[in-house]
């Protein structure tokens, strides 16, 4: 399991207990070690399992290997684990209730994960742990309302009211489904015409694929083109630009957020994604004010940061309790 590139990164959380802390994507699961300086160590990146009746056992046979790799060192040793999951999951009784691109249904992780780990852990869906950091430390820090999306392989989002995240059993916040396209692109949920089968990454690429018979490594190279004047690509980037506005203009209008935070993977695009998107929505909300958008401070390693806030969090309960 091989580091990703770069030093260890000073992180915002000031000293406490050194804890690991775990993001399970789609595609790959990162993990790092927070240390009792608060300092995240360089973060190691897995495929995640492939999809399959017993996916929710593999994946956590990855996080306990990878848990192992970052209790090397005994001086530092994790008294916490942090794991964030995909899918539905419900941040408050740890039941996972259906993943899609891992293929699981109804799992009880808080079970699952007492009896495989000697160490507490610390289970919140992965857009609500990137979203926490967000709003305890990152661009959502003074913010009354925030709505943090994040846009990768799928598009979802977390609100947070005050210091409250809207959880509703797990199955808040997945904007990524609402019809922004009616009768359109074929949706994972089974659906046609939602945000995320039309502005994600995953939607970028194939779209811009089955329209040009070219094979692209991710929507970052489809953006490229389309700087380039690349005309599908351009047709592709400005048409999930509308779908993302389309959304973004509803739950603005259902919740008003003082800030909408932008991250995952296509966010890493910046003003390119920002300006013509704060431009649309400009023009489509017209009675509530349009809330200032920007980049995820901790951008794709805001999922990390989350778990381990969620990890020391946990202790300090305990602690307590």
């Amino acid at each position: 399991m091989e580091p990703e590139l770069g030093v260890a990164t000073a992180a915002p959380l000031g000293p406490g207990a050194p804890v690991v802390a775990i993001d399970v994507g789609g595609t790959t699961i990162k993990a790092a070690a927070l240390t009792s300086d608060g300092r995240l160590s360089e973060p190691l990146r897995v495929p995640t399992p492939v999809r399959g009746p017993d996916s929710a056992e593999r994946v956590l046979d990855v996080v306990g290997q990878l848990v192992g790799e970052l209790s090397a060192t005994p001086a530092d040793a994790p008294r916490a684990v942090g794991l964030a999951l995909p899918g539905i999951f419900d941040d408050e009784t740890g039941v996972g209730h259906w993943s899609e691109n891992l293929g699981w249904k109804g799992v009880d992780f808080s079970a699952l994960t007492a009896r495989r780990f000697a160490l507490p852990v610390a289970l919140r869906h992965d857009v609500r742990a990137a979203a926490y950091a967000e709003r305890r430390l990152g661009a959502a820090r003074d913010a009354a309302t925030a709505l943090v999306v994040l846009i990768g392989t799928g598009v979802s989002a977390a609100l947070f009211i005050g210091e409250t995240t809207h959880v509703a059993r797990g199955y808040a916040g997945e904007i990524g489904h609402a019809v922004v396209v009616p009768g359109g692109e074929k949706c994972l949920c089974g659906n046609r015409g939602c945000l995320e089968a039309t502005a994600s990454a995953a939607a970028v690429v194939r779209r811009y694929e089955r329209l040009t018979g070219a094979v692209v490594p991710g929507a970052s190279a489809v953006l490229a083109l389309a700087d380039s004047g690349d005309t599908a690509a351009g047709q592709i980037w400005e048409s999930a630009l509308d779908a993302l506005a389309f959304g973004l203009a509803h739950a603005i209008s259902l919740v008003a957020p003082d800030v909408i935070v932008l991250g995952g993977g296509v966010a890493e695009a910046g003003d390119t994604l920002i300006r013509p998107l704060q431009a649309r929505l400009e023009e489509l909300v017209r009675i509530q004010p349009v809330p200032r958008l920007t980049r995820a401070h901790f951008g794709q390693d805001a999922g990390l940061y989350g778990s381990a806030l969620a990890a020391r969090d946990l202790l300090g309960s305990e602690a307590g309790a």
